[in-house]
């Protein structure tokens, strides 16, 4: 139609534009380098998964390319090979970052896992002995047992998840990662300058320069230069067996290798990882294969650990013994009476010889003389395990994500004043190290079974299948990272639950302080759509309030009413935008209007006021009584703080209160 009269504002345009993070508010002086030294507020080694995730999320809450460093030796990102799983908790996180949609439609999901045992023979078969004839499908079951937004692994080549968030790097940052830039040298250097203690020296095609910085996180590997300068020593196993790991296109009559699979013969162990398809429409399988030597740890881990005498040139020797070759002879002999084979003399894309044991890394910090918190180390450099159970891409990313949103805060001056250090930073090894520790205890269980044999044999103690079905169930909540629980700290309050939520099957959703929230599927009062509650808690820095109201909302003088302007009130004695406030309620839809509830519901959670009852009962799923109502606070990671009676609005100021500055 014909426009007779037009009339747009300049910021119009931002509306085309892909939406960007809106960056957390900044209480501290502006960052402005001084002098001739080279200065950032934080340098990143290795972008890796975990390197890469963290300067990626330091880059959305608000640090620039003059505050934020990362380098990595490795001239471009990770072309074959490593990691090449995702499990449902860290699909969570990236799908809160808004980077898991070509992950979930390029990746290949596995929904099942096959367990193949060895096949028992029968008199009546004709084998009067009993012996045992190759492997059966001795059970189906769900890859993904607990509850979870994405009931399933996804596999996906490590290089493309790197790719991923690379490309949403540069949305942030005009230099991104620095490549080809090794660090050579670190160390705490308080005399040289105190607000810049860490000094580091990198070397590239360019030469050998030094830099400053206030923070400096090791992402750099097992054989971390990071953790040794700092001295930290490895604590766990002292000699490994070897698994061979092979990526390709396979030539195969075993009906499951389209399905992820634990396999189990008198030939020894082999587990098959389905993966996505390649740009030939062909699809990727990696298996991984046991290998019958044992073997010991790299010369620099075993100098770590205090073992002498065990040479380089020794380990190397075992090492070469493993070929590509012996890998595939060994899968065979497995997988008898079935056949499996590279498809084509090019079909391998990668392959490599592990020999990986459990360790985990005595400190995760290092502070300076004044108790403030200076070099991290996150990922393979500070734990190290088996790649069976599927999770080192997974801990090592989610090390980065517990780092990231505490050490923006303490940046940004919105953690509470506190001497010496940040009390809010100290947490970080308080968590994730503690993770570390039941991720080797539950790889060191996992990866015994694994590579021991199932039923009757020769008079060998022998593990039963449902005794592997059991180690494997048990693990699902760890693993999936869904049943992840911190320990009692600043950031979780574990008393605040007790008679507040009803119930203790917190996998299945029931809140606990320390343990993730739960996703279920809400409508909105605003508009009547359909929503995912986890949308509303994005990756974005912020706390927020989760407000259960009770079925007196509709009551002026009621809990739920003057608990929602308390909520209001509290808002504001803190920076704006720090804290969001979701709110829940058990009524009937479309039954009240704005007017008829308190004002501060519409002013700081319109488009966050849902029904929760009548897609899913929250209510339910969470373990909330909806005629008493409750309060969470939900961390910046998901994770819930503390939990409080809905009248109790005093609990929830004092945590906060320990979590954030105040006006």
């Amino acid at each position: 139609m014909p426009v007779f009269t037009e009339y747009s504002q300049s910021s119009r345009d931002l509306r085309v534009l892909p939406s960007f993070a809106t960056p957390l508010p900044r209480l501290s002086p502006k960052f402005e380098p001084v002098g001739p030294e080279e200065k950032y507020e934080v340098v990143i080694a290795g972008a890796g998964p975990a390197g890469l995730f963290l300067e990626v999320l330091l880059a959305r809450y608000g640090l620039t390319d003059s505050s934020l460093l990362c380098i990595d030796s490795k001239p471009t990102a990770l072309k074959s090979g490593q990691a090449d799983g995702l499990q449902p908790r860290t699909l969570e996180v990236l799908g809160s970052l808004g980077l898991v949609e070509e992950i979930l439609t390029q990746g290949c999901q596995m929904w099942e896992v096959a367990f193949w045992n060895p096949k028992q023979a029968s008199v009546s078969n004709g084998d009067t002995n009993g012996g045992i004839q190759g492997i059966e499908r001795t059970s189906i079951v769900p890859d993904v047992a607990v509850a979870a937004r994405f009931p399933h692994e996804v596999t996906i080549h490590q290089g493309r998840i790197e790719r991923i968030l690379e490309d949403d790097l540069k949305r942030y940052s005009a230099r991104g990662v620095q490549r080809s830039s090794r660090l050579t040298k670190v160390l705490i250097d308080e005399a040289g300058d105190p607000d810049f203690p860490v000094l580091a020296e990198i070397e590239s095609p360019l030469g050998v320069r030094t830099i400053r910085t206030k923070h400096l996180v090791g992402a750099d590997g097992a054989h971390s230069l990071v953790r040794r300068s700092m001295d930290f020593k490895l604590q766990g196993e002292t000699s490994d067996f070897i698994w061979g790991v092979v990526d390709l296109i396979v030539d195969t009559d075993f009906p499951d290798i389209r399905r992820r699979c634990a396999i189990h013969s008198n030939d020894g162990s082999v587990m098959v990882i389905p993966r996505e398809r390649i740009a030939t429409g062909e699809y990727l399988t990696r298996l991984y294969v046991h290998v019958q030597d044992e073997v010991k740890p790299d010369s620099d881990i075993a100098v770590e650990e205090g073992i002498e005498g065990v040479r380089k040139s020794e380990a190397k020797a075992r090492r070469e013994k493993i070929t590509l070759e012996s890998i595939l002879e060994q899968a065979q002999e497995v997988l008898k009476p079935y056949y499996i084979k590279p498809i084509s003399e090019d079909a391998v894309d990668w392959w490599a010889a592990y020999q990986i044991g459990q360790r985990v890394s005595e400190r995760f910090v290092k502070q300076d003389s004044k108790g403030v918190n200076r070099v991290f180390i996150v990922g393979d450099a500070c734990h190290t395990h088996s790649p069976k159970a599927g999770q080192g891409m997974n801990v090592s990313m989610m090390d980065s994500y517990n780092l990231s949103w505490k050490l923006i805060h303490s940046l940004h001056g919105l953690t509470p004043a506190s001497k010496p250090g940040d009390k809010i930073l100290d947490t970080f090894e308080i968590e994730r190290q503690t993770i570390a520790q039941e991720l080797i205890a539950f790889d060191k269980e996992f990866s015994s079974m694994f590579s021991g044999k199932i039923g009757a044999g020769d008079g060998q103690e022998c593990l039963t299948h449902e005794q592997f079905l059991e180690v494997f169930s048990t693990g699902n909540g760890f693993t999936s990272g869904c049943g992840i629980e911190y320990p009692e700290n600043l950031l979780v309050e574990k008393a605040s639950s007790e008679g507040v939520v009803h119930g203790r099957d917190y996998l299945s959703g029931i809140l606990r302080p320390g343990r993730r929230l739960l996703n279920v599927k809400v409508k909105r009062h605003t508009d009547g759509a359909r929503r995912d509650l986890q949308d509303d808690f994005p990756s974005t820095g912020r706390f927020r309030i989760l407000c259960f109201t009770s079925t007196d909302l509709l009551t002026p003088t009621g809990i739920s009413s003057t608990t929602l302007t308390h909520i209001s009130t509290l808002l504001a004695q803190f920076p704006a935008g720090i804290i969001e406030s979701v709110v829940l309620h058990a009524l009937e839809s479309n039954t009240f209007v704005w007017s008829d509830i308190p004002k501060a519901v519409k002013t700081h959670s319109e488009m966050r006021f849902y029904n929760g009852t009548e897609l899913e009962n929250a209510y339910k799923i969470y373990g909330v009584d909806p005629t008493k109502g409750a309060i969470a606070v939900v961390r910046p990671d998901g994770y819930i703080g503390t939990i409080a009676e809905l009248k109790d609005i005093e609990r929830i100021w004092e945590f906060l209160k320990g979590c954030l500055r105040t006006l």
